[in-house]
């Protein structure tokens, strides 16, 4: 990670400039990263609105700010995206604030292929920030990931997914433009204090016991899908445990494995 612009990357939906994440390795390659965001507008208008908010927020969990680590969830049937922190780089988490995903696009399952305005479930990360996009700021999911190359189609398993503002989607996670520019300043100075890793987990519904049995009933005679729902429902129960995330890896027939908590996101 250089903390400079990436060159423009050419995507379906967004004509963006974007910024990678990954392992900061000098002081001033984290200033230039914060720079280097602080130069666009809509960055400036969010830093202004937000920064302030994010503190008296974070003050209130007791947490510090900007937190050590930063993790989402996301549940499509509820409609909500949750923010978690952490003042440490182990340990558990605590919820910060729950959004409202304000337009959904497709059906409860998983996106497999290039059109089918699905919008993903699994373990992902936000994986580069968009600070020029047509949904005001963006943030993008690392859909498809090693298990949607194994199970979605070799042709075209799609992309462009994006967790973004402006409520109108197409596969994509929105919330509102308010919420938006306070999830992308904390990410932005977060990464900016050394964070390498924003996971975030999307699942068809909350994987509780009367949650997955409402999807069983609902999906009768899907078999794959409610074997796909359960090996989700792993990471979910692992983290309603005691909120420690788990490291996830992909087996080689597209099943999530989960491990001990210990660099996490880094083989989603």
């Amino acid at each position: 990670m250089t903390g400079k612009l990436s060159p423009m990357k050419p995507i379906t939906v967004l004509a963006v400039a974007v910024l990678f994440l990954g392992t900061i390795a000098a002081p001033q390659q984290v200033t230039s990263f914060r720079d280097e965001q602080f130069k666009y507008p809509r960055v400036r208008i969010a830093a202004k609105e937000k920064d302030e908010a994010l503190r008296q927020m974070f003050e209130e969990k007791k947490l510090s700010y900007p937190p050590r680590r930063i993790f989402f969830r996301a549940f499509k049937k509820e409609a909500q995206l949750e923010l978690w922190a952490s003042d440490k780089t182990g340990g558990a988490l605590t919820l910060v604030r729950t959004y409202a995903i304000c337009a959904t696009s497709g059906v409860l399952g998983l996106k497999r292929k290039f059109g089918d305005v699905q919008v993903p479930e699994g373990f992902y990360e936000l994986d580069w920030f968009n600070p020029q996009s047509n949904f005001f700021l963006s943030l993008h999911i690392s859909y498809p990931n090693s298990a949607d190359r194994i199970l979605g189609s070799h042709a075209n398993p799609g992309g462009d997914i994006f967790l973004h503002g402006n409520c109108v989607t197409i596969g994509c996670i929105p919330i509102t433009d308010n919420g938006i520019k306070e999830i992308y300043w904390l990410a932005v100075q977060a990464h900016a204090a050394g964070l390498g890793h924003l996971p975030i987990e999307i699942f068809p519904a909350r994987l509780t016991e009367e949650g997955f049995k409402s999807l069983v009933q609902t999906h009768p005679n899907q078999p794959q899908l409610i074997a796909f729902w359960s090996n989700l429902r792993e990471g979910f129960d692992l983290f309603e445990k005691d909120h420690r995330p788990q490291t996830v890896t992909v087996a080689s027939d597209g099943r999530y494995k989960f491990g001990e908590e210990n660099n996490i996101g880094e083989l989603r």
